[in-house]
């Protein structure tokens, strides 16, 4: 059932921002009085079409793309046969080349404002919730990669490159891991010293082995939920309980009680809860897993901050480029070879598993078609044949320079491209699935 739910929103969430982006391309064809022959979302084989005017609307078996073919275009079909013809009125080819521009830019530009209005609509309905740094006043869970540069379990974090924090996950923002020379600065034992961030660590976070384990804050918690039919349900574990001692070693916080029970494989457990004033005690076998099946509540308190729709406005597109720039510095680390391009790449397999999940909410699936809007956005300006980019390049250099490419050029450009585009799209489906067996 997971896979399914992974895959829905997958599909939804990329049929969603190809069909935009396309129609971003129809519109501002039909705009400019430019024949639009067809309008997919999809890759063939066909499975649906109707025709509607001149433009045959449809959907493809291959949920990965689209596609708009304009007349006198040269495009990932590949067709040429208009080209021993002379120009006609309606062909994309006739236009002025700052028409065309607009053409190819317009699936871009689309992306751009619909990635801007989901975060601004987000921003606007749920506020900002987080934990305020001066709320963590236990201090830090340090996992193994936290250890490996200098942070211990009990350090309080105060600064993040020189500035303090309000925000506790400010800790594991994008300007630390995709910054240079970053640092923490922490208070330990009653005195500050700085630990130091090595620019190539990010790769390490990107490690399947790591599994996203890295910083947490040290909360205590209860008992929320209960899975049915696991240990601690019949055990008699009930929602509300605070476990107290796990096999004799007393808990407080949370991490302290899943560093004793996780390596508790079917073995035998004994907890001492407190419940409503009366210690009861319970002993069940852990799963294989090294789980007794509940869900805690954290107990550090939320803040909640609420916008207007003006600081929406503001906070929703600062949120939604911070997307572009975290490409730009994920791409500039990946070329100095601070990352490795199998660990920080992912495609369709890499995207359902680690962004939507398995569990379908809402919130997560719009939080992430946005972040894929701003991400399509800036693939396709990338200067690459066969993107958007590599025609808005073309385009701009006939503008400056007043002469035309040939499309004998057009047509080797394009398949330049095709080539680079499959053997990426080849690379990244075989390294999600390298990364989900391995």
């Amino acid at each position: 059932m997971e896979i399914l739910v992974m895959a829905g929103q997958l599909i939804l969430g990329l049929s969603i921002l190809v069909g935009l982006h396309e129609l971003g391309h129809l519109l501002a064809a039909k705009a400019f009085g430019m024949r639009v022959e067809q309008y997919f979302i999809g890759f063939p084989p066909k499975v649906w079409s109707i025709k509607r005017g001149e433009t045959e609307y449809g959907v493809g078996a291959i949920p990965l793309g689209g596609f708009v073919k304009i007349s006198g275009m040269i495009d990932e079909s590949l067709d040429t046969s208009h080209t021993d013809t002379e120009p006609q009125p309606y062909e994309f080819r006739s236009k002025p080349a700052w028409q065309r521009l607009i053409v190819m830019l317009g699936g871009i530009i689309v992306n751009v404002i619909v990635g801007i209005l989901i975060f601004v609509i987000l921003a606007y309905k749920n506020g900002n919730t987080y934990l305020a740094a001066k709320d963590a006043k236990y201090g830090i869970v340090a996992y193994d990669l936290a250890k490996s540069i200098g942070l211990q379990t009990g350090d309080k974090i105060i600064k993040v490159n020189g500035k303090e924090i309000t925000d506790f996950n400010e800790i594991r923002s994008s300007d630390v891991f995709l910054g240079n020379n970053s640092s923490y600065t922490i208070e330990r034992n009653g005195k500050q010293m700085d630990i130091y961030i090595p620019n190539n660590f990010v790769d390490k976070l990107a490690d399947k082995k790591a599994a996203g384990q890295f910083i947490e804050p040290i909360e205590p918690f209860k008992v929320a939920e209960l899975a049915p039919g696991q240990p601690a349900t019949k055990a008699g574990l009930k929602a509300g309980d605070v476990i107290t001692s796990a096999n004799g070693k007393p808990i407080r916080f949370y991490h302290e009680f899943t560093e004793i029970v996780k390596p508790l494989k079917a073995k035998p457990l004994t907890l001492i809860v407190n419940r409503n004033g009366n210690p009861v005690t319970l002993t069940m076998t852990t799963t294989p897993d090294g789980t007794i099946g509940f869900y805690p509540e954290l107990l550090l308190p939320i803040t909640t901050q609420e916008y207007t729709f003006g600081e929406a406005l503001s906070v929703g597109t600062e949120k939604a480029f911070q997307v572009v720039f975290d490409n730009i510095k994920g791409f500039g680390k990946i070329f100095r070879g601070e990352v490795s391009a199998s660990k920080a790449l992912s495609g369709p397999i890499g995207i359902a598993q680690n962004l939507f999940g398995g569990i379908w909410r809402w919130d997560r699936f719009w939080t992430v078609t946005g972040l894929l809007s701003m991400a399509l956005a800036f693939m396709n300006a990338l200067p690459i044949p066969a993107l958007d980019g590599g025609h808005a390049t073309i385009l701009s250099y006939e503008i400056i320079s007043g002469r035309k490419p040939s499309d004998r050029f057009l047509e080797g450009a394009q398949k330049v491209g095709m080539v680079l585009l499959l053997g990426l799209m080849a690379f990244a489906i075989f390294n999600d699935v390298f990364k989900a067996v391995f």
